[in-house]
């Protein structure tokens, strides 16, 4: 008797909704995605994260007040802010979710559907700007996480799965790092053997402009630029303590990133000094050239264009 009590009362998903400044439909709307799911409330823990609003939505959030846990912080940014909600889980699960956005509950029924019957590690979903009929349920066989990454382009946005809380043991989000998903994301998916990569559509998005393209504050771009290198770098320090197989998975992911952080150095400083100079730390670092692997149309055209010392010369020329 008290083994079946135990099993119904059992916490399966904590979702850890993070949030600053944002109005309190907002956060209902979010709240109200979660309530719509087919869990009881004994299988469900919400930890609503508010990271320094100006004043505190609680008391407008009465009809939640027995749905939530609601914790304020000092303003730290959402590394702090979702470490701050890893510290509060009892869930066997774990779902962040951004406080402007939203599950679609008809889709992410799907993944909860995985999570119940599979025990899965990691249950990736997509998202999309726009709520649409969810086309297609297929269940697809699992993978471990380093197969993973070894054969798909890695979307590592935190929200984009629903993960198994042992596997996080020490891991954290880095505290006032920009991109701080880039760093976290591999490193899960590498400690995961059970990985659903499912096609449903489960998590909607508030579309927005890209803050970094908004932020003209020259410090605010050269920090951003810093922190993906910092993180490229780190997770390239990782391979050297990995098994042949994670390493060669977390290699095609550093090589993604760093193709994204030459193009980022392109568009975000239109300074061929910029370029040249960090270009010259990828290669001081051994992450230059690039591996020649065909991972990407994308990937193969800027590997060619950064091994090319003419059309370095070409791209660097424009820039001027």
């Amino acid at each position: 008797m008290n083994n079946i009590t135990e099993s119904i009362d059992k916490t399966l998903v904590s979702f850890i909704i993070t949030c600053s400044n944002l109005s309190v439909k907002q956060v209902s709307d979010c709240l109200d995605s979660i309530l719509h799911l087919s869990l009881r409330a004994a299988e469900r823990e919400i930890i609503v994260v508010d990271d320094g609003s100006d004043e505190s939505i609680i008391d407008k959030l009465n009809q939640y007040r027995d749905e939530i846990i609601y914790v304020r912080c000092r303003k730290s940014g959402l590394s702090a802010a979702r470490n701050l909600g890893l510290r509060v889980v009892s869930g066997e699960y774990v779902q962040f979710i951004n406080g402007e956005d939203r599950l679609i509950p008809d889709a992410y029924e799907h993944c909860l559907d995985i999570v119940r019957y599979k025990s899965p590690d990691i249950v990736l979903f997509n998202s999309s700007d726009k709520i649409s009929r969810t086309a297609s349920f297929y269940i697809p066989e699992p993978v471990d996480g380093a197969q993973y990454m070894r054969h798909n382009n890695l979307h590592a946005t935190a929200w984009g799965y629903v993960f198994c809380q042992k596997i996080l043991m020490d891991l954290r989000f880095t505290p006032g790092l920009i991109n701080e998903d880039e760093e976290f994301t591999p490193q899960l998916l590498l400690r995961a053997e059970k990985v659903y990569s499912t096609d449903i559509v489960a998590y909607y998005y508030k579309k927005k402009s890209s803050h970094i393209m908004r932020n003209k504050d020259s410090r605010f771009l050269l920090k951003h630029l810093n922190d993906y290198e910092h993180i490229i770098f780190h997770l390239k320090e990782l391979e050297d303590t990995l098994p042949v197989a994670d390493r060669q998975a977390l290699q095609r992911r550093v090589a993604q990133l760093t193709m994204d952080y030459i193009f980022k150095i392109i568009k975000l400083t239109r300074s061929s000094k910029q370029l040249n100079t960090r270009l010259k730390r990828l290669e001081d670092g051994g992450l230059l050239p690039l591996p020649d692997k065909k991972y990407t149309r994308k990937y193969s055209i800027l590997r060619h264009i950064i091994k090319s010392k003419i059309l370095r010369r070409c791209v660097s020329a424009v820039l001027k």
